[in-house]
Formats: C-alpha cells, sequence, structure tokens
C-alpha cells in the first residue's frame, strides 16, 4: 500500500470521527438549552418558603410546594413497594426459563407494555380502580406509575441476570443448597448493581409523570397524607400552575419545573454512582 492511500485512510478515519463528535455535541445542544432556560425561569421563584409551606388560592402571590413535594414522594414510593417485588420477580423467571413458550409471550407483553403511552395506563387504572371505589387516591395513582416501571425493572434484572456466570448456580447447587436460597442469596446480590440501576431509572421515569395522575390521585391543595384520599404532585402542580391565566403562578411552575428536574438528574446520578460502585466483575 503506497503513502497516498495510507494518507487518504487517516484523512477519512479523522474526518468519520469529526463528524461523530460534532453529531453528538449537535444532539447535547437541546438539553443544555432546556435546563439552562428552566434554571433562568424557575430560579427566582425558589426559597425556603417554597419548599417548606403550602400553596396559596390561585391568583395569590407567595406560598409553598410542601404538599406536592410530600405527595410525589409518597406516591412514588408506594409504586416502587408494588412494582419492584412483581418485576424482579419476573426478571428472574425469564433469565431462568429463557426458552420457554410463556417467557416468549412475557417478554412481547412486556415490549408492549412499555411502549404504551402513559396517559392509557392511567385511564385504565381510572377504569379498574378508581371508578369502582367511586373516589380519587393516591393509592390509584400508584398502581398506575407501577405499572408504567415494570417494563424497566424486567428487563434490567432479566438483562443483569443474563450475564451472570451459570458456574456460580451450579456450585452452589453442588454444595446441597436449595435452589430458592441459591437464587436469593447468591444470584440476586450478584446483580444487585444491575437490577437497583433499572429500579432507579424506572423511579426517574415515573417522577415527571402528569397524564396517568390527572386520572387518578387527582390533586389536593392540602397536605395529605392518607393514600385512599387525592393527593398533589410536582407534576400535577406544574400542569395546574402552567395553565393558570396569572404570571406569578406561571413562575410557580417554572420553580416547580427547576426542583422536579433537579431531583430528576440526582436519581440518575445515584442510579450512575450504583452502576459503578457495586459492579460485578466475572
Amino acid at each position: 500500500m503506497n503513502n497516498k492511500n495510507i494518507t487518504w485512510r487517516l484523512l477519512k478515519d479523522k474526518l468519520f470521527l469529526s463528524l461523530v463528535v460534532v453529531m453528538s455535541f449537535i444532539v447535547t445542544i437541546p438539553l443544555f438549552v432546556i435546563i439552562f432556560y428552566v434554571i433562568k425561569m424557575g430560579l427566582s421563584s425558589i426559597s425556603w418558603d417554597f419548599i417548606t409551606k403550602l400553596p396559596k388560592p390561585m391568583g395569590e402571590s407567595g406560598g409553598g410546594i410542601l404538599n406536592g413535594i410530600v405527595g410525589s414522594v409518597l406516591i412514588i414510593f408506594l409504586a416502587s413497594v408494588i412494582a419492584i417485588p412483581i418485576a424482579v420477580s419476573v426478571g428472574i423467571y425469564l433469565s431462568e426459563f429463557k426458552h420457554k413458550r410463556l417467557s416468549k409471550y412475557i417478554r412481547f407483553c412486556t415490549e408492549v407494555l412499555q411502549g404504551s403511552p402513559s396517559i392509557v395506563l392511567g385511564i385504565v387504572a381510572y377504569i379498574w380502580i378508581v371508578k369502582p371505589l367511586k373516589q380519587f387516591s393516591a393509592l390509584s395513582g400508584s398502581i398506575a406509575l407501577a405499572i408504567m416501571m415494570l417494563p424497566v425493572i424486567i428487563r434490567s434484572t432479566e438483562e443483569t441476570l443474563k450475564m451472570i456466570p451459570e458456574s456460580l448456580k451450579e456450585a452452589s447447587l453442588s454444595l446441597g443448597v436449595p435452589y430458592s436460597k441459591t437464587i436469593f442469596k447468591v444470584i440476586l446480590p450478584c446483580g444487585l448493581n444491575g437490577i437497583l440501576t433499572g429500579v432507579l431509572l424506572s423511579v426517574a421515569r415515573i417522577a415527571g409523570e402528569t397524564a396517568p395522575l390527572l386520572f387518578t390521585a387527582l390533586g389536593s391543595p392540602f397536605l395529605n397524607m392518607n393514600i385512599l384520599r387525592p393527593m398533589n404532585s410536582m407534576p400535577l402542580m406544574i400542569y395546574t400552575y402552567a395553565s393558570s391565566p396569572y404570571p406569578q403562578d406561571n413562575s410557580f411552575a417554572w420553580g416547580i419545573s427547576l426542583v422536579l428536574c433537579v431531583f430528576v438528574l440526582l436519581l440518575n446520578l445515584i442510579a450512575k454512582g450504583v452502576s459503578k460502585k457495586w459492579k460485578v466483575q466475572f
């Protein structure tokens, strides 16, 4: 190969690398623009009272989002309690019995569920829970969000457990350890980092969902701890204040948006940290 061909190949390599770098930078521009705009519009509303006080009636200045923060935490916590045991169990089944016909059906349903619009899941939760009970509640909202969490946790659990060598399970079983203890004390601890990462990412996904809560939790201007009653959340408050005709309410919505963005960003950073810290090398 002559020097001319080598030079041309090196030039093409540098051009392709430059194109990849430029495209990667272009992809990040919308993200930074959105973050900058949310910070610019919402920072002026952030204060200690904004975090620790209840909201005032629409159109009045002042107040806070304490009920929205508490409501979001309770609804997300309850959704996690519902979704995590089910999703992890399904993920274990899919990884252990990957070639069974039922596993193929479950994977297909999981993919369909992952692509389902959140508003559709909200309507389903409304028909299944709200209408029979004749009551909007945080519980129905948590169930709707738990359904959204299932595909992410199931897939992360299955893919994580697939990477664990079969020799670990075989060694445990050969020592006379029961199958159930092998799964819970050998296999699951080895895949804990991937499972926790999937859980945190699923929580980050549902933290900003509004549509399912419009049909289920509904929202409340009061600080309510009863999961069988309507409850407010930060996404619902953003929707309510952003659609208000009063400028101070619109500014309030930007402040809540900033708090929610910081919350989701922290969850993603924690997920990255968990993945790096507890990564198991085989």
